[in-house]
């Protein structure tokens, strides 16, 4: 009941982000991002795991403890693989111009900033797409039209604008993270149970209720790379 619990507060938490995305698309203009293949290969990492996962928790419950926890080691090693995967291709992301900029004052004080759409380096039409007034812009000779009205730049409106779409993403990526390494955690301890036979085919519980959390993060991400990538 209590992990009913959490993962309703998760729910809640992530579903508000979610939920600011929502509103402020088609009020401001707005990017479209193909994922690098670091967050394409962590789909298929967090789906293994939780594979991993689940098999485990067979052979423990059939008796097989030796196969039970070398998957249990498998899912937490492919999670771990997960969060670097995730983190490198916020990396990719960030390097082409998505992230923020750090800038110091005469006194050496660190502020930061998120980018506009000025600071993007990416290749317009491959890398990502810009929209304004749910149409999409055209880029030509350095200057963004809008298609109904291919006689009068929006550059400057566009070059200008805050990248709330690269920060929305920032934020559910590493809170994810975040909330992952709970998950993380409690893999290592009930790896240490194993180890040291407190869990048996018999007493399985731990390894169940870690799999519910292990299994809704997995998910939770799946549906949040559809949400920002497909949806929005």
């Amino acid at each position: 009941m209590m992990m009913w619990l959490i993962i309703f507060a998760v729910v809640m938490l992530f579903g508000g982000i979610t939920s600011a995305m929502i509103v402020l698309y088609g009020k401001l203009t707005w990017i479209h991002v193909n994922p690098p293949s670091a967050l394409i290969a962590s789909n298929i990492i967090i789906v293994l795991s939780s594979m991993a996962l689940i098999f485990s928790l067979r052979y423990l419950r059939a008796g097989n403890m030796k196969r039970g926890l070398w998957l249990h080691i498998l899912a937490l090693v492919l999670g771990v693989a997960f969060v670097f995967t995730q983190n490198a291709g916020w990396s990719a992301l960030s390097g082409k111009g998505m992230g923020h900029t750090v800038t110091e004052d005469d006194k050496g004080m660190k502020s930061y900033r998120w980018n506009t759409f000025a600071k993007l380096n990416g290749q317009y039409g491959e890398d990502y797409w810009l929209e304004m007034n749910n149409q999409r812009l055209i880029l030509e000779k350095g200057e963004f039209y809008l298609p109904d009205n291919a006689t009068t730049p929006v550059t400057n409106k566009v070059l200008t604008t805050f990248n709330a779409f690269g920060a929305l993403l920032s934020v559910l990526i590493y809170i994810h993270i975040f909330h992952l390494f709970f998950g993380l955690i409690y893999m290592v301890v009930n790896t240490v149970r194993i180890i040291q036979g407190r869990i048996t085919s018999n007493n399985t519980l731990s390894v169940y209720v870690s799999g519910m959390y292990w299994h809704f993060m997995g998910g939770l991400w799946l549906y949040l790379y559809a949400f920002m990538f497909i949806l929005y």
